[in-house]
């Protein structure tokens, strides 16, 4: 049995935190003071969709989650920076800890990996990996299974994650190539929105070319970037798009569907940021990416009546 702490108590972070105790871990699952939902799991246990057992440890003092040896951090990903420069100045140090990120993102305020502002906090801890790839809370804890790819450039630390990790509900796979799989992963949410606005649109045939040019389009991306183009074709990115393009649960393809209907929603498109990002990575290094592009312009402009694959 290993230690973990899964530092957010949102919708994936207490899958996550369910998830590693279910297959035997110890586990303790921390969330802001002021968060309702670390407050209703502290009272009650129980979400909408998932309960923990009694062995679990469901805390808001982060001083206790963080004594343990892996961390597991799932927030939403523009507010990583903040969150880790709030660790700081609280005194708290993850340069001996074994970190895995949990989010699927791109800093837009300055185009970078979630990864690399880790780095630029913790420079000397080389045990940092992601953990991404498809799959929906209702699903999975309804035994639907999937697969996840799990990516460092620590090999062992990456060997290590996939023998914790890894169960028959969820089969974690080695990457390598942490800048592709960084970046596919925060992409599809992109893709996800252009999904949604084509459903609203009543263009749903065009999901299949999306699909083909969007993994195209991405690789461009990853491979400009330093990585491998064929990750975009991979589990972080293609292998995530059933999730992200088509399912009923996927925040970002519902956030398309508001942008051409008016509809009000209440919940985090991890997709508008990293779309903002694209934007500004594609202005630094002169690219022309025409969906990411396209899906800008639909947030920011409202062009949306008007968005072409």
């Amino acid at each position: 049995m290993s230690r973990f702490a899964v530092l957010g108590s949102g919708r994936w972070g207490s899958f996550i935190a369910w998830y590693i105790n279910k297959i035997g871990h110890d586990l303790v699952l921390w969330g802001r003071k002021e968060s309702k939902n670390i407050q209703n799991l502290i009272k009650n246990r129980c979400n909408s969709v998932l309960c923990f057992g009694p062995e679990a440890k469901i805390t808001d003092d982060l001083s206790v989650a963080l004594d343990q040896d892996y961390i597991v951090i799932s927030i939403n990903s523009q507010n990583f920076r903040s969150f880790l420069s709030d660790l700081v100045s609280n005194g708290f140090d993850l340069s001996n800890k074994k970190v895995i990120l949990c989010m699927k993102g791109i800093e837009e305020s300055t185009g970078k990996r979630l990864s690399v502002i880790f780095k630029e906090f913790f420079p000397d801890n080389d045990n940092i990996a992601i953990w991404v790839g498809p799959g929906h809370v209702k699903s999975l804890t309804s035994g639907v299974y999937t697969c996840m790819v799990v990516d460092s450039e620590n090999s062992s630390f990456k060997l290590d994650l996939i023998d914790k990790l890894s169960s028959k509900l969820i089969r974690c796979f080695p990457g390598n190539d942490l800048i592709g799989n960084e970046i596919g992963a925060a992409c599809k949410n992109v893709l996800g929105i252009a999904a949604g606005i084509l459903d609203a649109l009543n263009m749903e045939t065009l999901k299949g070319p999306l699909m083909s040019l969007g993994s195209l389009e991405i690789s461009s991306l990853i491979e400009s970037l330093g990585g491998n183009k064929m990750s975009a074709f991979g589990l972080c990115h293609l292998g995530d798009y059933q999730a992200t393009l088509f399912s009923h649960e996927s925040n970002n393809r519902k956030f398309g569907e508001s942008l051409v209907t008016g509809e009000k929603i209440n919940f985090i498109a991890e997709g508008v940021g990293t779309s903002n990002a694209i934007h500004k990575i594609c202005q630094d290094n002169n690219l022309d990416l025409h969906i990411c592009n396209e899906v800008w312009n639909s947030i920011h402009k409202g062009k949306v009546t008007e968005f072409n694959i």
